[in-house]
């Protein structure tokens, strides 16, 4: 671990950005550029303190899962990822932690997605980050871990992850996971983690494996759906899609249109999340 390489590249990344390049407001007038480093901290989910010993060299060494926070909150390109994880001792990330790191052009989009839930997505289900909106209609998803983090592999092995969706919608979402599961498991093969999660998925659901067996290839691009809030209830979105260029990550958007029942209840449910938030930071 080269500490020095380290603090010095941390600091020069967080001086390099402004409030509004990662969704932040920008506030009174700063007298240092950049971010503060508590902001970067509240971006990548760790303390102040933790983060201000790593750019003062004197921090622990960064796990994994760590620097893979912190090239996400400080918009790190694919080539400045790797060199974090070379600097600080872990050498070129491993597949999982590659593979989970946010494209900055989708991180630019939701930054400025503050009003409606939205997420974004790994070719395999995988919440990689999601707004404050997203939270208060799915709740956190960050604390899953292994084939769990997949919501593919929950739809399939947990049965409350089906409780936010109608039950006469349930056989089509199953269809449309198993399907978009298919296209990513094509270009990524057995041997890839899509070929473990469809392994430990056919051995876990009797019900994957057959839809599995039926060959259904398919990516939504947008969708029209119903999901069930615990405290407001049924909601009707429209879902749209964006994806990165090579299909690996994609962002998912949801709205309603104004003056619709389902407008009025994301106005509640931003209300809800934000009294929510409050109660958990005081």
């Amino acid at each position: 671990m080269d500490r020095t390489a380290l603090a010095d590249f941390l600091r020069r990344r967080r001086e390099a950005l402004q409030p509004e390049d990662v969704g932040l407001p920008e506030g009174a007038r700063r007298r240092a550029p950049g971010l503060r480093r508590e902001e970067v901290a509240a971006l990548a989910v760790m303390s102040t303190d933790y983060y201000t010993r790593l750019e003062q060299r004197r921090g622990p060494q960064p796990s994994e899962q760590m620097l893979a926070s912190l090239a996400r909150a400080l918009r790190l390109t694919g080539g400045e990822r790797d060199y974090l994880f070379e600097i600080a001792g872990h050498g070129t990330p491993t597949s999982v932690s590659a593979a989970t790191h946010v494209a900055p052009a989708l991180m630019r989009v939701l930054d400025r997605l503050d009003d409606t839930p939205a997420l974004i997505l790994s070719n395999l289900g995988e919440t990689l980050v999601q707004n404050r909106m997203a939270d208060a209609l799915f709740g956190d998803r960050s604390g899953y871990t292994g084939l769990a983090r997949s919501e593919i592999y929950r739809w399939f092995t947990d049965p409350s992850e089906r409780l936010r969706y109608p039950e006469d919608d349930r056989d089509r979402q199953s269809r449309a996971l198993v399907a978009n599961l298919r296209a990513a498991y094509a270009p990524m093969g057995p041997r890839s983690r899509a070929g473990e999660l469809v392994r430990a998925l056919r051995r876990a659901s009797t019900e994957f494996a057959e839809l599995w067996d039926r060959h259904e290839v398919a990516k939504r691009f947008e969708d029209h759906k119903t999901l069930i809030h615990p405290e407001l209830g049924p909601i009707e979105l429209d879902c749209q899609v964006l994806f990165t260029e090579d299909q690996s990550q994609a962002l998912l958007v949801l709205t309603a249109p104004r003056r619709s029942e389902g407008y009025e209840k994301l106005r509640l449910l931003a209300v809800l999340g934000q009294d929510r938030f409050a109660e958990t930071h005081p």
